[in-house]
């Protein structure tokens, strides 16, 4: 393949700056009429063409793919909407590339009896994109059966080699937990099953790092569930139970999570951030969720699904592209639901 033509080299030919080709190939002024046209001239001659004109072509000679995704039917209910979210997101990229996405929602007796996703079964797509985690059987069962590209969002297989897309989960939460310190709170508690999701693990151990630096150490106590630790129902009949010596905050693993938690303190008499501040992980804050609104660290969304696209698209026409866990980094947005501890 002939090596492509750059104003570098143009610039060279004519014995000019690479600016005043660029200047002159864009119709800017600060070039003559006359050089504006020699340049232009050896341009054509040396067969130069400009981004707009190589990224036509490529969207002409482009190949569509059909795009798979799976999610678990327990990532969509009305509090787990961040998860919908982020199928639009992927869905819009995939558009904007010209692609397509096939949603398939997979049931719970599906995953759990692990049969494998309609949309592998007919063939119907080129790649798979996975949305949120799903059991390790099924995981298993998935790598085996595909011969197709397979990219997992917004979580990691902790058993094998995979490529993935998940958020700074580790350093999102050491910077909240920091940002509880610098308001002056010492007694702070995490909230989340520590091992439930290798997110959570991260979030857990990005809140240890930041206790330990401050001299401070884990207290068993102040470290609270907040889920169903085989099915990670986070509503059907389950109570955070508050610790008998309460902190002056709680990192909570998720903005869902946060909110129940701020429910829960209020039902004991707790003002939020009055008496107690309350930070989650997210920024996605469904109405009727909280009446606070929750400090919580953004997760770039549009981010994590440009990668996922870009990568996938590249898996599956065998391009280059970087394997393994990609960490795409958010920012804190900061909101009401912490105070300066008195």
């Amino acid at each position: 393949m002939a090596k492509a033509v750059k104003m570098a080299d143009i610039a060279k030919v004519m014995g000019v700056s690479t600016v005043t080709v660029s200047k002159a190939l864009s119709n800017q002024k600060g070039v003559s009429e006359e050089l504006r046209i020699k340049i232009k001239q050896q341009a054509e001659k040396m067969g130069y063409r400009t981004n707009s004109a190589v990224y036509q072509e490529r969207i002409k000679n482009s190949v569509s793919y059909n795009i798979g995704v799976i999610v678990s039917d327990g990532f969509l209910d009305q509090y787990q909407s961040f998860y919908w979210k982020l199928y639009q997101e992927v869905a819009t990229v995939a558009v904007q590339k010209g692609c397509f996405t096939m949603l398939e929602v997979l049931q719970q007796e599906v995953e759990e009896k692990c049969e494998m996703p309609k949309l592998l079964q007919e063939k119907r797509v080129d790649g798979v994109v996975v949305i949120g985690l799903l059991k390790e059987e099924y995981l298993q069962k998935l790598n085996e059966y595909t011969e197709i590209p397979v990219i997992y969002l917004d979580f990691y297989d902790k058993n094998k080699e995979c490529d993935s897309v998940v958020s700074n989960n580790y350093f999102g939460m050491y910077k909240l937990t920091n940002y509880l310190f610098q308001n002056g709170h010492r007694e702070i508690a995490f909230v989340g099953n520590v091992l439930f999701t290798g997110s959570i693990t991260d979030r857990y151990f990005g809140y240890v790092k930041s206790l330990y630096e401050h001299g401070i150490e884990v207290r068993k106590d102040w470290v609270l569930d907040d889920r169903d630790a085989i099915t990670g129902d986070m509503e059907d009949g389950l109570e955070i139970v508050l610790p008998k010596e309460m902190p002056t905050a709680f990192v909570c693993n998720c903005d869902v999570t946060a909110g129940n938690l701020i429910r829960k303190l209020k039902e004991n008499g707790y003002r939020v951030p009055e008496d107690i501040s309350v930070v989650g992980y997210d920024n996605y804050q469904p109405p009727g969720l909280s009446e606070v609104a929750i400090t919580s660290y953004d997760v770039d969304m549009r981010e994590m699904a440009k990668r996922t696209v870009r990568n996938i698209i590249k898996k599956i026409s065998g391009e280059h592209y970087k394997q393994g866990v990609a960490v795409v980094t958010g920012h804190i947005e900061y909101k009401d639901s912490v105070a300066p501890r008195k």
